[in-house]
């Protein structure tokens, strides 16, 4: 099925999106957080269950997005579905697509729904990057591996004796998976790419990375994020809120930070990327016939996915080859997209896309379109901040920006809103949503 007849599938069949939940993003340092990445989907999960007239044993599938569940969590969606109470009999997997895992999570429900496999489906992503691994490096792993075969005080003595300090030197996971395989690049360095390619300033970068922490902080206040629910660790401590939000950010602060990736002269800085955390997030989404029998509330529907490739060395950019092809399919310009939910990667990749999307030349060699898309307006455009505020845990970004997005157009009365993320790899992902009207 191609994607022209995939969108007709999702206008003839429904999907919609009945609710979601997600948990605070918490910011990963030092030892790893309480909270493992299945812990956290359960949480978000159990309370939009509890919230639904059915029980969980109702649910024709479970699926989650995760990048690194850990050894404990193998197919985490199946560990999730357990740990809520759907029963044996309800499957359950897992998917990986680096950075939009948990939108991809959603799209292969829709899919399911829209092929008229499943009714009901509960579909997100989670991450606990404070939990990925300390790896051992590839000789202290063959050294190990000749330790078990030494059969004689002799031969262990031996190796001892070529044990050095290197063996010792460990692979931190998470920057070792931050750092595309292909193109030995860091997702910091595809950045740093970016910045050159559309001559972004640092100042420019430093600016927009204020405006999504003052954002945040002003939707904390104004009680916008009401689709968190609420982290209780074994000892007590309760978790109520996105941690990583910084409201007094100064260019004068930020201008002090050293860059990370291309030091001394580069521009992608800690305080201008996405932070580092644990959360997650999940939605249900519902066939006609479900929320007829069930009388289950709609907060919208899923009306078009598309999955792009670009160039790794650029993956910045995968927004804008996702989402236009379904602006084409659907004969839209910016200005019919009520809202957008872009995640913040880096300051220097969203400034990036907006661009891209206006620029002439880039949408007529990168896009095949004879003329470029109207600019995306600033105050339609992650207007209660992202990642670099509030955190990107990379299997659960996806479905955040999904279900705020659609929180968004039910707060605001609007109608269509567009999700999408740049994946590392070289890839980009979007989703068009639409309000349904109660």
């Amino acid at each position: 099925m191609n994607r022209t007849e995939n969108a007709k599938l999702l206008q003839e069949n429904p999907v919609y999106v009945v609710d979601g939940s997600r948990t605070p993003q918490l910011k990963a340092g030092g030892p790893p957080g309480p909270f493992r990445a299945s812990d956290l989907a359960v949480f978000a999960a159990r309370q939009l269950l509890l919230r639904m007239p059915f029980t969980p044993d109702t649910l024709d599938e479970v699926i989650f997005g995760c990048v690194s569940s850990g050894p404990d969590e193998a197919n985490i969606g199946r560990v999730i579905s357990l740990r809520l109470g759907c029963g044996e009999r309800v499957p359950a997997f897992t998917v990986q697509r680096n950075c939009a895992s948990g939108m991809q999570a959603l799209d292969c429900a829709a899919t399911d729904i829209a092929n008229g496999r499943a009714d009901l489906v509960l579909a997100g992503g989670t991450e606990a990057m404070s939990h990925h691994p300390v790896l051992l490096n590839q000789a202290m792993v063959s050294w190990l591996s000749d330790w078990n075969r030494a059969r004689s005080l002799s031969a262990r003595a031996r190796l001892m004796g070529k044990l050095k300090a290197s063996h010792f030197k460990p692979i931190i996971a998470i920057l070792r998976g931050l750092t595309d395989p292909v193109t030995g690049l860091s997702m910091g360095q595809t950045a740093e790419q970016l910045a050159e390619d559309f001559d972004i300033s640092r100042e420019s970068m430093d600016r927009y990375a204020i405006r999504s922490h003052q954002r945040l902080a002003q939707a904390m206040e104004a009680g916008h994020l009401q689709e968190i629910t609420p982290l209780y660790d074994r000892h007590g401590k309760t978790y109520e809120a996105d941690d990583g939000v910084r409201p007094d950010s100064t260019l004068e602060k930020l201008a002090k930070l050293k860059p990370v990736f291309d030091r001394p002269i580069g521009k992608v800085t800690a305080g201008n990327s996405a932070q580092i955390t644990d959360g997650a997030a999940c939605l249900l989404l519902a066939s006609a016939p479900a929320v007829e029998q069930y009388k289950l509330p709609v907060l919208g529907r899923i009306l078009d996915s598309h999955w792009a490739g670009l160039d790794p060395a650029r993956m910045g950019l995968g927004p804008v080859y996702a989402m236009a092809p379904i602006m084409q399919r659907h004969g839209m310009d910016s200005k019919d997209i009520d809202y957008w939910e872009i995640n913040e990667a880096f300051a220097a990749q969203i400034l990036a896309c907006k661009k891209a999307w206006q620029d002439e030349v880039f949408c007529e060699q990168a896009l095949d379109r004879k003329r470029p898309f109207s600019p995306i307006p600033e105050d339609r455009l992650n207007i209660d901040g992202g990642g670099i505020s509030l955190g990107h845990p990379v299997g659960a970004s996806g479905a955040r920006i999904v279900l705020h997005l659609l929180k968004t157009l039910e707060r605001k009365q609007a109608q269509r809103g567009m999700a999408s993320l740049c994946i590392g790899g070289g890839q980009g992902g979007a989703m068009l949503l639409e309000r349904i009207a109660s």
